[in-house]
């Protein structure tokens, strides 16, 4: 069977690419690098030819409100018109837990509106919400970096492995359509500045932490229920409070 992942090569996406590759699937790690731009439409009539079952895991090069919506809706509507051409039967897309919950926040806004667009075509779907991965961790320190302190929101998170993240991914997408949301998260629920605090501990990185709960995630307010799945969450193996005794920095850029 022929699987197209939209944003192959990224942190998720090749991860699933291996893990399809291993249960015999004919899988295209398709981005940008390989000559299929979602956005401008390069490059998607001819990759999704024969193909099955269609995976976006891509990400927004900017995260600027303007342009975070542009790519999300552009890129949203060139997917769904390639993939009816094509006679696609499933398509994935992995989105955020507690997205509908974070609409302060211009990303969120423009994640938001590429689930409308799913939704609202005829190709059967099944959107993950996943929670923060454990490999965010520096992500969100620097999003509450002020001067040489890092502030924090205490707000509740349930942060999940990217491993665990391929693992779900992998069945779902070879499951039958739900045409609904699958929710994803690690097992141990934390405290976000408790996690990146410890995560920044363990790299090294001994700058002074404000626990802030008027710190915003990415610009959206958040309390203890914002970011946390529901009861019926699918729950991944790797514990935070395990992984991170042995984490180490970001690649350098």
């Amino acid at each position: 069977m022929k699987i197209v992942v939209i944003g192959g090569t990224g942190l998720i996406g090749s991860k699933l690419v291996k893990r399809l590759q291993a249960r015999g699937h004919e899988v295209i790690a398709a981005s940008p690098a390989s000559g299929v731009d979602t956005v401008t439409g390069e490059g998607l009539a001819e990759v999704m030819a024969g193909a099955h079952i269609v995976v976006d895991v891509a990400n927004s090069p900017s995260f600027e409100d303007k342009a975070v919506m542009d790519f999300f809706e552009t890129s949203g509507r060139n997917l769904m018109s390639a993939e009816a051409a094509a006679g696609v039967k499933h398509h994935v897309a992995l989105s955020v837990v507690g997205t509908d919950r974070l609409q302060e926040s211009g990303y969120f806004r423009a994640k938001l509106a590429q689930e409308k667009i799913i939704r609202g075509a005829k190709i059967p779907y099944t959107l993950v919400h996943s929670t923060q991965f454990f490999e965010f961790m520096f992500g969100i320190a620097q999003s509450g970096v002020e001067g040489d302190k890092v502030h924090l929101s205490p707000a509740m998170m349930q942060p999940i492995l990217s491993d665990d993240v391929a693992d779900a991914l992998a069945d779902l997408v070879l499951g039958k359509p739900l045409n609904a949301v699958v929710e994803i998260a690690g097992p141990e629920p934390i405290k976000i500045a408790d996690a990146v605090t410890k995560y920044l501990r363990q790299i090294g990185d001994n700058r002074d932490i404000v626990v802030d709960s008027q710190t915003r995630y990415f610009g959206a307010r958040l309390d203890d229920a914002t970011l946390m799945p529901s009861a019926g969450v699918h729950v991944g193996k790797v514990a935070f409070s395990e992984w991170v005794k042995t984490a180490t920095p970001p690649p350098a850029r």
